[in-house]
């Protein structure tokens, strides 16, 4: 059995998640899942305080390997735990992989994201100058019920101070690292993340059906591929 432990992206909520927490403890694993500060001012050390938090919260067992996965934005966060928490395994879901001293607000033009989202929706028929739409780019894989649920919620957008700290680490932590991307994310293009991650972390990325929001449009998969790390 093992602990997982899910940070979500940009939306900070818990309830990204919801759809495949039964599916780990139904097989008998722990899950911890966390609520993001919601405050301006919270940076990337107050994301790693509320996740750390909720491991001592809902995991007191210690004896279970700790499985780290990150949606999206959670990849700046969730490695900042590794020297407070025995992490065994991270997983990186669709996630923005950063490099040390980097911010999340320059990731963006150092990688070319803006660029390789229009080649993206120009090659797909939407068209190079397509802005951004919360519902085509991030829901159009995801059931309707669950986008109008999430979409219902309110829409804060993460900190902003979240974006301006520098990532802290002196690399990526020495822990074993998958990452899992979904072929159809209009967001972070395949192709895109292909580059980025074997440039920055020098592994390849593993390929899911589905769009960014894996959790919600593909949960029975994406919790699939989860267990197997237990």
């Amino acid at each position: 059995m093992a602990t997982y432990i899910l940070v979500p992206g940009a939306d900070g909520t818990a309830w990204y998640w919801h759809l495949v927490v039964p599916r780990l403890r139904d097989r008998g694993h722990t899950v911890v899942t966390v609520d993001l500060p919601t405050d301006d001012s919270a940076g990337l050390d107050a994301f790693a305080d509320a996740i750390v938090a909720a491991v001592r919260a809902q995991a007191p067992r210690a004896d279970r390997p700790v499985v780290l996965v990150a949606q999206s934005l959670g990849g700046f966060s969730a490695p900042l735990i590794c020297d407070r928490v025995p992490v065994d395994r991270i997983v990186l879901v669709n996630a923005m992989v950063p490099r040390p001293g980097e911010t999340a607000g320059e990731w963006w033009g150092n990688t070319g994201q803006a660029a390789a989202r229009s080649a993206y929706a120009e090659a797909t028929g939407r068209g190079a100058d397509a802005e951004f739409d919360l519902r085509a780019d991030f829901f159009h894989d995801v059931p309707p019920e669950v986008a109008e649920e999430a979409l219902a919620a309110p829409q804060s957008g993460p900190p902003s101070a979240v974006f301006a700290q520098p990532w802290p680490l002196a690399g990526w932590p020495r822990v074993p690292t998958r990452f899992l991307q979904g072929r159809d994310d209009r967001f972070f293009p395949l192709p895109f993340q292909r580059d980025v991650v074997r440039e920055r972390l020098g592994i390849d990325v593993e390929v899911l059906s589905g769009g960014h929001l894996l959790a919600l449009g593909h949960p029975h998969e994406l919790a699939a591929e989860l267990l197997k790390e237990a």
